[in-house]
């Protein structure tokens, strides 16, 4: 599987199919049983622990509960150390969630959780998005939102790798199209 810059890529299958455990060895979350998992010239795991210029949301996203959006991505963006305030609020806004808002995550809905993991992937502009059920707990309106975004993101150069359970949320979206059964590429579609 090569991924060229500025597409959209889909990855669907049922569960158990190991569309995540792909990502989790894109992400260097994992090692390979055999072969090698290259990003920009990188091999991951001996080269490079994790990929560089790449955001991530893997699984359903982790945030501090306690703590509004805000605060969890100043604190995500801390360890880093790359980016600002006003990074982080232009990636909230991007995704239809207020910044000034005092709301604690624990008090957000799933599709919030959601978009909240989605700015927390594009808050750093990095040029590699790997997204893990991203139209997950999004009702239609905001489906629709997500797919202008990534669009967006597509038109401005970035290569995006998008897993899905239902191909239906992706299929419009990407270039191409991999089928997962038994965590072997059943089928590839050109879109």
């Amino acid at each position: 599987m090569r991924l060229q810059e500025g597409r959209i890529y889909g990855i669907v299958g049922d569960n158990g199919s190991g569309k995540t455990v792909l990502l989790k060895l894109i992400c260097g979350f994992m090692k390979p049983d055999s072969g090698t998992v290259t990003v920009n010239g990188k091999v991951i795991g001996k080269d490079s622990d994790f990929p560089e210029n790449t955001g991530i949301i893997i699984e359903a996203p982790g945030f501090l509960p306690n703590y509004s959006g805000m605060k969890n991505l100043e604190y995500l963006a801390s360890i880093r150390g790359k980016i600002g305030k006003e990074q982080i609020e232009s990636a909230m806004k991007t995704v239809g969630l207020d910044p000034s808002s005092k709301l604690r995550v624990g008090k957000y809905s799933l599709g919030m959780k959601q978009r909240l993991g989605i700015a927390q992937a594009i808050m750093e502009d990095q040029q590699l998005l790997i997204l893990d059920e991203p139209m997950n707990a999004l009702d239609k309106d905001a489906v629709e939102e997500m797919r202008k975004l990534f669009l967006s993101f597509k038109a401005s150069g970035k290569t995006m790798l998008i897993v899905s359970h239902n191909e239906g949320d992706i299929s419009t979206l990407c270039d191409e199209v991999y089928e997962f059964d038994g965590a072997r590429i059943k089928r590839r579609e050109n879109v």
